[in-house]
Formats: C-alpha cells, structure tokens, sequence
C-alpha cells in the first residue's frame, strides 16, 4: 500500500468521504461525466466527447469507471480505486453502463450537472424507474471545503500569477497595444510560470465598464483606465485575480472610484470569520459602495468559490445565508462600472481559516500608473 499523503491515499479518502455523505442523505449511487467531480474523486481528467466516459459509485464496493477503449491509457493511477470497463467503437456504451450499474428500481440516483443531458437520458431509457437527483448537494459538501493539498496548490497558483503581474506592471509601455496584445504580453508571462489553461480579459477605456467584456482591436490610449481579469491552472486547481489600472495621470474621479473599490474589497476581507453568513461578505462591501454613491454601479456579487473551477460553490450572494468555515476558498471582488466612462475591479482569491481571511493573492492593489 502506498504511504499516507500520496495520491492514491488523498482519492480514497475523498471517496470514502463521498460515501459517508451519500448514505447519510440516502442516496444510493452517484453518476458523473468528464468534470472536475470525477477529477477530485479520482485524479482522472476524463476527455467529453460524443463518447460516454462515466464514474458510477455506489454507497458500497468498488467504484467503476466505463470508458472508450481508445482512451483507457489515460485513466492511469486512477486503475488504483475504480474498476475499469472499456468500450469500442460500434459496442453500445449504454447496454454496459445498465450491466454496471445494475438494478436502479427504487433507488436514489444522484447526477453530475455536468453529465451531457443525452447521456443521462440514454441511460435512464436503460435501467428503469429510479429517483434522479442532482449531484451538486454532495458534491459541494465535499469541495468547499478544501484540504490542506488543494490549499497548498491553490496558494502557490496565486503566487505564480502574481508573479506574472509585477513582471507585467514593471514591463514596456501598454499605451498604444490592442487589448488583445496587452492580455497576451500577461497571459505570456504567466505560462513562463508554469501554469496552463490560462484565460483572461482586458478591457480598456469606456469598456472596462462591461465585467465580462470580450477583449477585442481597441486600442489602449493615455487617460484609459484598463482592467485585466485573469488565471490559469496549476495541477488542475485555479487562480482568479483583477487589478485596474489607469495609463497616465489618474483623474480625480478615477482615484476617487478606485479608493471605493479598495476599501469594499478590504471590507469583505476583514468581514471573513467562520460561522459567519456568506450573504454577510456581500452586504459589507454592497454597503460601503452604496454609502459611497456608487451602488446602483456594482452590478454582480461580491464573489464566488474557487478551486478546480473558476467558478464553484459558495457563490458571496445576497441569499446565502450557508456559514464561512474554514477551508472554503473563494474570489473577493468588488467592482464600479459607469457606463460609457470606465470601470474599476479588484479581485483577490481569499482562505477562511479558523482566525479570519487570509488573501492568497499579495500582488499590488495600490492605485498603479502605467505609460
């Protein structure tokens, strides 16, 4: 048997985990398609195509993996914890599936919501009557909080990205680059550090008053204020970090909008404490920029979870009123957006630990100046 702390220890002990969880809430047998849900459970990174890749634990025995012959070399350590059912082309994936998982008539079956709805049907038309149900209630159980080996990845994927970011700010110039080549020249930057699966946004002048603009030609001009929202992955686990910054001599209402962004984002922060309402860190920094006279101007919530994902549960909304505990991980970033002027956002990635949060994210959030 391997020693405690390897792989092969971290998955059997997040299924077991899963186990426990399943039978307390009386569900039966869990499904899940390619998605990061079967990559914390088996460090396998399946492939979503048209052909069926499916994990199938029961509440008992052995987990089992049905998978397209062509890509069982991939499952590699995985063979460790599941058993393994290949299939080949021209071979009905389904007709195994109903043989794996055998007789479902009166049990609970949860599903992965990242399991392809035609695969799920295909499947159901094959087994019969059974109670189906979401995964996302166990699933989120389990991957909120995180272990010290994701707090350890996802510590370290926030300091290569900050990394990239003080290499970029201290750069060439960006006055005259597209928003297209200023991401690049950041994105660049970060995979010389060893993180793939990079992604991002740059938006610039009245643009950066769009959260979720698509970088485009524009042109990056003296007097703009630009956003870069940006990550990348490291062993499968996610960094998320924005900073605004202004080229030239910031204006006075751009200072005075960054400051209010500044403070909301260090007012979530201090707000993390274990027990405390999620809806809470949102409220805080909600206020503060509506007592500014900018809250009609922060129009998404505060944040979200953070890990495999760049989205994932908790999301920091009005409504949750589910506790902070320590181990849950997720995005601080509070944002004001006037419409055809400018936007600023700052985003941090932030720890719940059993003292208060702790920002894993350490690049410059002072107003910054670029030429």
């Amino acid at each position: 048997m391997p020693p405690p702390g390897t792989p092969h220890d971290l998955y059997a002990n997040r299924i077991a985990r899963l186990r426990k969880h399943m039978r307390a809430t009386g569900v039966d047998m869990l499904l899940l398609g390619p998605s990061s849900d079967l990559f914390y459970l088996t460090g396998f990174d399946a492939h979503l195509s048209e052909r069926l890749n499916l994990l199938v634990i029961a509440s008992e025995g052995t987990p089992s993996l049905i998978v397209p012959v062509l890509e069982v070399p991939l499952v590699g350590a995985a063979r460790r914890h599941v058993s393994v059912h290949p299939w080949a082309d021209g071979e009905d994936a389904y007709e195994l599936t109903a043989r794996v998982i055998g007789d479902v008539a009166g049990k609970h079956v949860a599903v992965g919501n990242q399991l392809w709805s035609a695969f799920l049907l295909r499947i159901q038309a094959r087994v019969g009557a059974a109670t189906w149900t979401e995964a996302t209630p166990l699933m989120r159980e389990l991957r909120m909080i995180k272990d010290a080996v994701e707090i350890d990845l996802m510590s370290e994927v926030s300091r290569l990205t900050d990394e990239a970011w003080e290499a970029f700010i201290a750069g060439p110039p960006i006055s005259g680059l597209s928003e297209r080549e200023a991401l690049a020249r950041l994105t660049d930057l970060t995979a010389e550090r060893g993180i793939t699966k990079i992604w991002g946004i740059c938006a610039s002048g009245p643009n950066s008053a769009s959260p979720h603009h698509a970088t485009g030609e524009r042109l990056i001009a003296e007097g703009d204020a630009v956003i870069f929202d940006w990550g990348g992955s490291l062993e499968g686990y996610q960094s998320d970090v924005t900073r605004t910054v202004c080229v030239g001599a910031p204006w006075d209402e751009f200072r005075t909008v960054y400051d209010v962004v500044l403070r909301a984002n260090q007012a979530a922060l201090d707000a993390v404490h274990p027990g405390v309402p999620i809806e809470e860190l949102d409220r805080t920094a909600r206020t503060l920029i509506a007592d500014a006279g900018y809250g009609e101007a922060f129009i998404h919530r505060v944040g979200h979870g953070l890990g495999l994902d760049i989205h994932e549960e908790p999301y920091l909304t009005a409504g949750n009123d589910l506790p902070l505990a320590p181990g849950m991980v997720f995005s601080d970033e509070p944002g004001i957006y006037l419409a055809g002027k400018f936007g600023v956002r700052i985003e941090d990635t932030v720890l719940c630990t059993p003292d208060g949060g702790v920002r894993l994210n350490h690049a410059t959030r002072e107003l910054t100046a670029l030429s």
